[in-house]
């Protein structure tokens, strides 16, 4: 009996040390810049996944309580903003007041990458519906090359030799 209480009891241990559990501070938020947008972005700091809610209006409610006055909708990861190769990431926001975007850094790569919320069109008759909303991310970038003598660095390829 001891035996198997002991296996057991290791056997939880293992799997509570192995298993990818949520813990404090894996989650960063930040508000887009953009100052009349209720965007919040959320970044697990792990994966690089990155969502984004904002707060809407619940059209024909005056009541007072929950869902009265809005609602929070929230939106998945699509393309770049799904689960990248585990690291240190972070969020940083630029101080342009009409950015709906944040950078996507990788701390211990250097890497960045620009997400925001894409809204996916269809055309419908006459006009345009938005069919479908998520979060994407630019592909990462980072620096290969040391910089220009100007100091700027480009992943433009280097001009063409000139011709005769």
């Amino acid at each position: 009996m001891l035996a198997k209480t002991s296996l057991f009891g290791i056997a939880a241990l293992a799997a509570c040390v192995l298993a990818p559990c949520a813990e404090a501070g894996q989650y960063e938020f930040l508000a887009a810049p953009q100052i009349n947008l209720s965007l919040v972005y959320r970044l697990d700091k792990l994966t690089g996944d990155v969502i984004a809610c904002q707060f809407a209006h619940n059209p024909g409610r005056t009541d007072v309580g929950p869902g009265a006055f809005g609602v929070t909708s929230c939106y998945r990861s699509g393309d770049g903003a799904t689960k990248q190769e585990p690291s240190d990431y972070g969020l940083i926001a630029t101080r342009h007041e009409q950015e709906g975007g944040v950078f996507r850094v990788d701390y211990r790569t250097g890497a960045l990458s620009i997400c925001y919320l894409y809204f996916q069109r269809e055309k419908q008759g006459d006009h345009e519906a938005i069919a479908d909303q998520y979060v994407v991310c630019t592909p990462p970038w980072k620096q290969q090359a040391s910089a220009h003598p100007g100091g700027a660095v480009s992943e433009l390829p280097p001009a063409a030799a000139a011709r005769d």
